[in-house]
């Protein structure tokens, strides 16, 4: 399956949402239930694919997998994403103790690739799988405020740890695709902070490193959480296929910006549109995003981020029927 492909030769926008953490209710599920159970997860995707009928499924996005894949302390609470509690890696040396495993071996991280391979048997839509980007993973090993920093006190120590986050980010994405994933998002929400020559040194050499790997990420998506307006020349010069971008991007602007060959996916609020507003105003938004972006053949309608578990269901069908319309 060809990403640039399906977009062009579709009849209408694709309309493809973020849905993975609100799914957990129709299986009745907490989010740390599916994180753990593969078996479920993989249900939770199929009963997300018959409620709403999207035109892609992604699984449950999880930043703390490859980092507690590495030994690294996560809190896992019932009904939120799991979170990273400490940041190891004050040195190079601290590398060491990291590499004596194989990230690929955790059984969390087995369990997100058996969720693909069980998905492959019973969604035939497009299926997404989501990995740490470089930098971000080097983030939660390093300490957000620290790795930014570094970029300033220490390059060549922030180089360093990103590199070893790269080879990761490379296996677990090959690893996703053998089991049938058919895209992979790469996430890099604390890229968002950096300069564009910043971005450029630090993030998307390693970016473009792992999504140039054989086998890695045929169609490769690279989504930044917050306003990446500054930044979009340098996310496509990863040479990702397509752009998840958040709710502060301007789109139509962005159209403006990024190559016809780049598709745009988003960028509708998950939390202050689709929680908080009625059915109405959701279906309003998603109008008033579809006009803005209607001459532009590179767009998929989708939301900003991974939704929250409390979204509506209502408001997720006003998002759908509004967009297939």
């Amino acid at each position: 399956m060809d990403l640039k492909s399906l977009v062009k030769s579709s009849k209408q926008k694709l309309v493809a949402p973020l849905l993975g953490y609100p799914g957990a209710r129709l299986t009745h599920s907490s989010l740390k239930q599916n994180e753990f159970n593969p078996a479920l997860h993989a249900a939770t995707m199929s009963r997300i694919v018959e409620r709403f009928a999207p035109d892609a499924a992604f699984l449950m996005m999880d930043l703390s997998l490859e980092a507690g894949a590495l030994g690294l302390p996560v809190r896992y609470p019932l009904f939120e994403s799991p979170t990273v509690e400490e940041h190891p890696v004050k040195q190079a040396e601290d590398l060491d103790r990291l590499r004596v495993v194989d990230p690929l071996e955790d059984a969390r991280v087995r369990g997100y690739i058996k969720v693909m391979e069980l998905m492959t048997q019973s969604v035939s839509i497009p299926r997404a799988a989501y990995v740490a980007g470089p930098f971000t993973l080097a983030g939660l090993l390093m300490g957000a405020s620290d790795i930014a920093m570094g970029t300033i006190t220490d390059p060549s120590l922030v180089h360093q740890v990103v590199q070893f986050c790269t080879d990761v980010c490379i296996r677990y994405s090959r690893a996703l695709t053998e089991a049938g994933a058919d895209i992979i998002v790469i996430l890099e929400p604390t890229a968002t902070f950096l300069s564009p020559q910043a971005f450029a040194e630090f993030c998307g050499a390693y970016v473009r490193e792992a999504i140039a790997s054989p086998g890695a990420a045929h169609n490769a998506v690279l989504h930044i959480c917050g306003d990446t307006s500054h930044i979009l020349r340098e996310m496509c010069a990863t040479g990702a296929c397509a752009l998840s971008l958040d709710s502060p991007v301007n789109f139509p602007a962005a159209g403006n910006r990024v190559d016809r060959e780049v598709i745009l996916i988003g960028n509708i609020d998950p939390v202050g549109i689709m929680v908080q507003r009625s059915p109405q105003e959701v279906a309003c938004a998603v109008r008033e995003l579809l006009d803005s972006m209607a001459r532009y053949d590179n767009f998929i309608l989708s939301t900003g981020c991974d939704l929250p578990y409390e979204t509506p269901d209502a408001n997720i069908d006003a998002f759908m029927s509004e967009g297939r319309r």
